[in-house]
């Protein structure tokens, strides 16, 4: 009897401790479930961010993938290499036109270059040589006409019987002569004037060198242009991040042969990540752009990240059915997008839920999200 006298005391203790704690747990989860102050809008949803979607430029086979799902890639790096031997045999081949061109111009640089220092010259000569032809003829017909008017003396006397035959046979043989030298003179004199018109032509003949030299030009600023537009294609071959982004899907596999433009990988900027929720439709009045928002997540309860009010949507939709709300009686909503100021170390995902309080009156003091 004693024994059980000094139990129930004991008993009694535990009793009340018990009763103390259950009234503390309901105290705890009334606060905890008790909707927020007036000023304060709790919401939730997933964090997203502006997706990147990067595709290959040209079509070809997947050789090699470099980057997988959930892989921090910074601008520029190397996400995956298309086969490219088929361009490289390309370039190969534009190398070659450009060298067999580039001698071809050179050569007929070159060649261009002696026709017009060669066209003065000849011309020249040309002409000192018509000058002198000209001037043999003029001495050849004053010696014709001189010879003539003895010839005709000679003549005169021989018929008087004053000079023999011998006389007149060597004026007139002398006379043939010079008739000769003039015709000889005058061919001269031709086919000086015909040399002159064909150094003249050399005009036409540098003419036809520079346009030959201009289509060498031309041709090889083709082939230029074909090894340059290889390059770039041989660049594309290699698909690298267009700017720094967290992979959230990779669409190809090694192997794999797509078409130009198909999408291969998808980029969040972890910088520009954003929580998207949705207000219930007798709520949004509230809200705001511009309004401060405080996001808590799962593996960082008591660490808010700061966020703002940056896109509200202009049309309401039906609940999504993955949305959790306090009032199962709304059925209309409105999207809005709460974007982080900073993601320190990346703690921040694409995928991850999140609950969140926005402040539409700053008197209010923070509060955390209550469920």
């Amino acid at each position: 009897m004693a024994a059980e006298k000094t139990r129930r005391p004991f008993a009694w203790l535990l009793m009340g401790l018990g009763a103390a704690a259950l009234i503390a747990l309901v105290v705890v989860y009334r606060l905890m479930s008790a909707p927020l102050p007036e000023g304060l809008l709790q919401v939730n949803g997933r964090i997203e961010g502006d997706t990147t979607t990067v595709a290959a430029k040209y079509p070809g086979k997947v050789r090699e993938i470099l980057a997988k799902e959930g892989d921090l890639v910074e601008q520029g790096q190397v996400l995956s290499q298309l086969e490219d031997e088929e361009l490289q045999a390309r370039i190969r081949q534009a190398d070659a036109g450009i060298t067999s061109l580039e001698a071809r111009r050179n050569a007929a640089n070159e060649s261009l270059a002696v026709a017009k220092k060669e066209l003065p010259l000849g011309i020249a000569a040309a002409k000192s040589q018509v000058t002198y032809m000209r001037a043999t003829l003029d001495k050849a017909r004053a010696a014709e006409a001189q010879l003539a008017r003895d010839l005709q003396r000679i003549e005169s006397l021989a018929e008087a019987g004053t000079v023999n035959k011998q006389r007149l046979e060597q004026a007139q043989l002398q006379y043939t002569a010079i008739r000769s030298d003039v015709r000889s003179a005058e061919a001269g004199v031709i086919s000086a004037e015909k040399q002159l018109e064909r150094a003249y032509l050399g005009k036409d003949q540098i003419s036809a060198k520079e346009t030959e030299l201009g289509a060498l030009d031309a041709e090889l600023e083709r082939v230029r242009a074909m090894r340059q537009e290889a390059m770039i294609a041989l660049d594309n071959m290699t698909v690298r991040a267009p700017s720094k982004g967290i992979v959230t899907a990779r669409l190809v596999e090694a192997g794999e042969v797509g078409a130009a433009g198909r999408p291969m990988y998808e980029l969040v900027d972890p910088e520009r990540l954003y929580l998207k929720v949705y207000v219930p439709g007798d709520e949004i009045g509230k809200v705001r752009r511009g309004l401060e928002a405080q996001v808590y997540v799962d593996a960082y309860p008591d660490r808010p990240f700061s966020a703002t009010v940056d896109y509200i949507a202009s049309r309401a939709e039906f609940t999504p059915k993955e949305v959790q709300t306090p009032d199962e009686r709304v059925k209309q909503v409105y999207a809005v997008k709460l974007y982080f100021k900073e993601n320190p170390d990346y703690l921040l995902t694409p995928g991850m839920p999140a609950d969140a309080v926005i402040r539409w009156d700053e008197s209010v003091a923070w509060e955390k999200p209550r469920w």
